[in-house]
């Protein structure tokens, strides 16, 4: 987990997105799915649920935020990915190949260390993944302090990226598109 974030992706080859803060959780374009952490560097837990349905029930109690998302996979091969990290020894994602599937992610966790930088794991994410064909984002839960910051923020169009431009510019571009505003 790096830069406030960490991402389910189809490929190694992730470019620079936009930083959509509208449901303070999750935003994606096709083949990159990005997950808004509140620690700005370290480790979260994640775990994840392949499905071929969606679950009957959401489980609100549990979680601080939960939101469901459409996602589109161009390869087939989503996996949970970290944007300085090794990939994370978690299953395929989108077992069915390529198309569009539904990502519930489950957050808790985020306002225990709110842009630090941790050795332990303080967040947890669930992500229940199965196919379904594309829908609006929908919000079973928005409780934490951390998500109502980032909703309170506007999104960010991605920034063209020259394609001479190295890659320690493009991190650095990165960091300050997801570095977000204090407020007291």
């Amino acid at each position: 987990m790096d830069y406030h974030t960490f991402e389910l992706a189809d490929s190694d080859k992730r470019v620079p997105t936009g930083f959509d803060t509208s449901n303070g959780l999750v935003f994606s374009l096709p083949g990159q799915v990005v997950i808004c952490t509140g620690i700005s560097a370290g480790w979260v837990t994640v775990s994840v649920d392949v499905r071929r349905c969606p679950p009957e029930r959401v489980d609100t109690d549990a979680w601080d935020e939960i939101v469901e998302h459409s996602v589109e996979t161009t390869d087939g091969a989503l996996r949970v990915a970290s944007v300085m990290s090794d990939t994370p020894d978690l299953p395929v994602l989108t077992p069915q190949g390529p198309g569009t599937y539904r990502v519930r992610v489950h957050a808790r966790g985020r306002d225990t260390a709110p842009d630090g930088a941790v050795d332990e794991p303080v967040e947890e994410y669930l992500l229940i993944v199965w196919p379904a064909d594309r829908q609006p984002d929908q919000v079973h839960r928005q409780s934490d302090h951390y998500g109502a910051q980032l909703r309170a923020q506007p999104s960010t169009p991605a920034p063209p990226v020259p394609t001479t431009q190295g890659d320690d510019d493009i991190r650095r571009r990165m960091r300050e598109r997801l570095q977000r505003r204090r407020t007291p």
